[in-house]
């Protein structure tokens, strides 16, 4: 008579966290069963908030629903490539062409071809904390090392470039940039992505950049493009249709090559070796690339003051200025806010513990700040995506919960002061 045992998983899965889409949404999914109306906060998924994919996209795909069935190309559709080498050779990347573009089911998966192709066991990538929890756990997953340099509150949630380079070591093989930054909305002035780019150079390191976010941008913030500025120098650029053409589920993502193509060739073989192995990418979604690098800019006016997105990151700046209990580094792009709790409200905090508590008594889901690899436990996440009245009633409620917090830690404080003064 056999023994049954119950199937073992990879024991690294344990050092991998996705909060984003973990415990609490499971949680969230089960009181919306149970009849709950849920706020959830917690992914950055336009389509969720009422926003669509521009129309020429939607038509760029119906146009060609025909051609859809077969395989294509393991690196995608080459005119999609050749349109997407075009607009990056536009925005001056050195050394674009086809060859160097590789389309995938959106960044997620790109940015795990990406690790993989690079990893041996044990070797390190320097990734940001706050981080984007995938860097980490697709670092994790092909036998890698993340590991972290700050972007702290108190610097803007920018990293300090002699911090990056403290960190290097004979195992380093990547620098990961995440710019707009999720989760903080920091974008990078020039200089400092310039000091970053020279410490990759010295030390012969790979940069990694998620530039998903590049055209969403708030008061006058400039992006600056890495690869431009990296040069000859061996970069990876990834973006995709999910976030500024609002099209997440359509799941089309690229990864631009860029540097002298002796120093990529190996490299660009090795991408291309993966990309066979999974076939190819999602092909109906890539006949919307070319529409979406050379039709009409339908993002700059959602981020313009009067636009949705605007509007909904100022009912937030405004929230928590207003606020006893927050205080927030204004986000200059992305879809995100990353407020910190602050004053008695702060006192023995656990950002955990509270995304669950509001979960269960506001009926609003956010993300805890420690998902994002911080060593803090004062922070939480919320996506801009919904209409500004909604946010203001948002924080409405997460005012409410700090207070009620506030007010009992006074009291306890109270009263542990009674009990010390009693004894003396």
């Amino acid at each position: 008579m056999s023994t049954e045992h119950p199937l073992r998983v990879r024991e690294r899965l344990s050092e991998v966290r996705y909060e984003i889409r973990g415990e609490l949404a499971r949680r969230a999914h089960a009181l919306e069963a149970a009849g709950r109306t849920l706020i959830k906060l917690n992914i950055g998924n336009p389509g969720a908030f009422g926003f669509r994919a521009p129309a020429h996209l939607q038509r760029a795909i119906v146009d060609n629903i025909d051609l859809t069935d077969p395989y294509t190309h393991q690196l995608g559709l080459p005119a999609a490539r050749e349109a997407l080498a075009a607009t990056y050779r536009a925005r001056n990347a050195p050394h674009v062409d086809e060859e160097g573009v590789f389309i995938g089911n959106g960044v997620s998966e790109l940015i795990d071809m990406s690790l993989r192709a690079l990893l041996n066991p044990g070797d390190e990538v320097l990734v940001p904390s706050p981080d984007y929890p995938l860097w980490s756990a697709a670092t994790i997953l092909n036998d890698g090392r993340p590991v972290y340099y700050r972007c702290a509150p108190d610097n803007a949630f920018l990293p300090d470039p002699a911090e990056i380079e403290a960190l290097v070591s004979s195992r380093t093989r990547a620098i990961v940039l995440i710019n707009p930054n999720n989760p903080t909305g920091a974008v990078y002035p020039r200089g400092l992505l310039e000091r970053i780019v020279a410490i990759a150079a010295r030390h012969d390191l790979l940069l990694l950049v998620d530039e998903i976010y590049d055209q969403v941008l708030y008061d006058g913030a400039v992006f600056e493009p890495v690869a431009p500025i990296a040069g000859d120098h061996p970069c990876i650029t990834f973006s995709g249709l999910s976030k500024v053409h609002r099209a997440c589920g359509w799941r089309v993502g690229w990864a631009i090559l860029t540097g002298a193509p002796s120093r990529t060739a190996g490299y660009r073989n090795a991408m291309d070796l993966l990309s066979g192995l999974r076939l190819c990418a999602n092909v109906a979604g890539q006949y919307a690339v070319a529409a979406a690098t050379t039709g009409p800019d339908t993002i700059s006016a959602l981020c313009a003051p009067g636009g949705r997105l605007y509007e909904t990151r100022r009912a937030v700046v405004e929230a928590c200025a207003a606020s006893e209990h927050l205080e927030l580094v204004a986000p200059h792009g992305a879809l995100y806010a990353f407020p910190r709790v602050v004053g008695p409200a702060a006192r023995g905090f656990d950002d955990h513990q509270f995304a669950l508590d509001l979960l269960e008594q506001e009926d609003v889901l956010i993300v805890p700040g420690s998902s994002f690899n911080v060593p803090y436990r004062d922070h939480f996440r919320v996506t801009l995506l919904p209409q500004p009245e909604v946010m203001r009633e948002v924080f409405v409620r997460i005012d409410r919960a700090l207070a009620r917090r506030a007010e009992a830690v006074t009291k306890v404080v109270s009263l542990q002061a009674r009990a010390r003064h009693a004894a003396a």
